[in-house]
């Protein structure tokens, strides 16, 4: 995926292009989360807060956006500013990506955006809230995240507090076992849930060690098998939801959602702001908090990689 021509259509930040050259890690963030999975200022601060904690653990952050009709590679601090007080930024997948570059508009990567972005770039690791999945009634609507797919196909880490809870995550976990996404778990055996930690679902394998970790996906890689792997870590217990109260709440919000007539690429941004709004803002200070510690997590996930000897065949 590294083609000249590829290239030519990145621009990496000082910063970035710096640790690149100097073989230090570096860990990819989305910025749909700025443009659109949070309300103004949390987001930017957030995004902020999440920067600086890569940074204090020896990690250059790269943030990923399409701005000016390039994928930027890390932002600054007037961008992370722009994209968080827009309004007018796509979410732009994989789908999405050469038009918005075409175009020249501004562009907030979702997860497979960025899955796509970071691999252009030569980043392994990427770190989110929670990927999307299989949404509930997906037998009837066939909506089934992009995120899945880039899962199957990109080779990049993503550390996740597993799949948002709005999701059936039954038929997530079917998806990606027959694609060939192994998923892991961190701190418990099973996938975490968003907004709580236990979906009750069992992840393939339990790593704690990151450098378990890192072997673990080096293996895959040099093995030739493409695409990514799924690092689920549960949000840190004081700032969990109870399952019972998150599961009730996202039943109200799938009903309005479906009453309104809402679904597509609506449908999460939509669900994500009832659940804040119902939950009288508490959602938000989970979502805040299970990011915060994902990114503690992929430092170190990325910090094991860098150790090893570089990916050798990291397959098509």
């Amino acid at each position: 995926m590294t083609t000249a021509a590829a290239q030519s259509w990145i621009v990496r930040s000082a910063p970035v292009a710096a640790a690149q050259a100097a073989g230090r890690p570096v860990v990819a963030l989305e910025s749909t989360i700025i443009a659109h999975g949070m309300p103004y200022p949390d987001n930017v601060r957030t995004a902020r807060e999440v920067e600086a904690l890569l940074r204090g653990m020896g990690v250059e952050p790269a943030t990923i956006a399409v701005i000016g009709g390039r994928m930027r590679i890390g932002l600054a601090d007037d961008e992370l500013e722009l994209l968080g007080r827009s309004g007018q930024a796509q979410k732009v997948s994989r789908r999405d990506l050469p038009g918005v570059l075409a175009s020249g508009t501004l562009g907030a990567t979702t997860v497979a955006g960025t899955m796509v972005c970071a691999a252009l770039a030569g980043i392994e690791v990427f770190v989110t809230g929670g990927i999307g999945g299989v949404h509930r009634g997906a037998q009837e609507t066939f909506d089934i995240s992009a995120d899945l797919e880039e899962l199957a196909r990109t080779s990049v880490a993503v550390v996740c507090a597993g799949a948002k809870s709005i999701l059936d995550l039954g038929l997530t976990l079917e998806y990606l076992e027959t694609h060939g996404v192994p998923v892991l778990s961190c701190g418990q055996d099973n996938l975490a849930a968003f907004y709580t930690r236990d979906s009750g679902l069992r992840a393939d394998l339990r790593l704690d060690d990151p450098a378990a970790q890192a072997r673990f996906i080096r293996a895959k890689w040099d093995l030739g098998l493409a695409g990514g792997v799924v690092l689920s870590t549960p949000v840190p217990a004081e700032a969990a939801m109870a399952r019972a109260e998150i599961d009730a709440i996202t039943g109200q919000a799938l009903a309005e959602a479906k009453a309104q007539g809402i679904t597509g690429k609506a449908v999460t941004p939509f669900l994500l702001g009832r659940i804040k709004a119902l939950t009288g803002g508490r959602s938000l200070a989970t979502n805040i908090a299970l990011l915060r510690h994902n990114a503690e997590v992929g430092a170190r996930l990325a910090l094991a990689l860098a150790a090893l000897p570089p990916c050798s065949n990291p397959g098509p």
